[in-house]
């Protein structure tokens, strides 16, 4: 994975992260049930849809009263099940044309990322996109739109659209994790890090209770705090520092916990085997390890899309 990592920052210079206006409230209802007719959707089931959206009313309630009813035309239902789904199918219908395999366009939902070799590339990626989404009714946001260098070495540019400087950023978060222009991930562990401790904020009473025992604490605290520190970082590139600032912060948590500091010079591996935690680094490794196997039992055509398959062998 982090030989894999190298090669792709060797070659993925240029990253703009594109944002839809108000994504599900724009989906007009025609392109909807084209797009599900075009997924192979049973006739039967686009007409059982096309009779939940007939004749959608609604009303706006404020602090002064609320309005009279009004149609809703256009837009998927918020709060429904179904919603997510239909979008996905949308979006997958929209992007056919100028989508690319991984890791050249990442998309999950509306939150969708484009990389090229090249400023230019990337520009003329993104117009593509614009024109793909936004003759069907979709609409990109100008404001929010992103654009990243990665390990830039040249002289700085700007992306544009429709003559428009796209905002260029040295960071930003997908699907909750943070991308840094420079390759690091010291960000995302800090971010891990503050994520633990809010965890063990919420069940503090119970982790500093010196009437429970410190098997059950422990047991607390590989159930509500730990998964909150480890979300993520199985595909992650971590350095010794870094894994070691996760293991200084789950020390502390646990000495906490225990009841315990420094000043009482008991061994980390003490701490450990009384709480029954073990080492925060092994667990990072054990999910890499879970992670890369869930990708290689994935159907061949899926794997298509994972890069790294054709650079590493078990």
């Amino acid at each position: 994975m982090k030989l894999w990592k190298r090669v792709v920052e060797a070659r993925l210079r240029k990253v703009v992260e594109i944002y839809l206006e108000k994504a599900y409230d724009r989906v007009p209802r025609e392109e909807l049930w084209y797009c599900m007719r075009k997924s192979g959707v049973a006739e039967k089931y686009v007409r059982v849809v096309q009779d939940m959206y007939e004749r959608s009313r609604t009303v706006v309630r404020c602090a002064v009263g609320q309005t009279e009813e009004f149609n809703v035309e256009v837009g998927l239902h918020q709060g429904s099940a179904l919603s997510p789904f239909l979008f996905a199918m949308v979006m997958d219908q929209l992007s056919e044309e100028v989508r690319q395999e991984s890791p050249w366009t990442m998309m999950f939902a509306d939150d969708i990322v484009i990389c090229s070799e090249s400023r230019e590339q990337v520009e003329e990626n993104l117009e593509r996109w614009r024109f793909a989404l936004e003759r069907r009714g979709m609409k990109v946001s100008r404001s929010k739109t992103e654009y990243m260098c990665v390990n830039e070495r040249e002289g700085s540019g700007t992306v544009r659209l429709q003559g428009e400087e796209v905002k260029k950023v040295q960071e930003f978060k997908y699907l909750g994790s943070t991308v840094q222009s420079t390759g690091e991930c010291g960000k995302e562990v800090k971010k891990r890090v503050q994520a633990g401790w809010n965890g063990w904020r919420k069940v503090s009473g119970v982790l500093c209770d010196q009437k429970i025992s410190a098997r059950i604490k422990g047991k607390v605290y590989r159930t509500v705090v730990r998964p909150a520190m480890l979300y993520g970082l199985e595909t992650v590139s971590l350095r010794k520092r870094q894994e070691s600032e996760l293991e200084v912060a789950e020390l502390k948590m646990l000495r906490f916990s225990l009841g315990v500091t420094r000043l009482d010079r008991i061994r980390n591996e003490y701490i450990r085997g009384t709480a029954h935690v073990g080492r925060l680094g092994d667990k990072v490794r054990e999910a890499r390890l879970r992670w890369f196997g869930h990708v290689q039992r994935r159907e061949t055509t899926e794997s298509q899309n994972s890069p790294h398959l054709a650079t590493l062998k078990l």
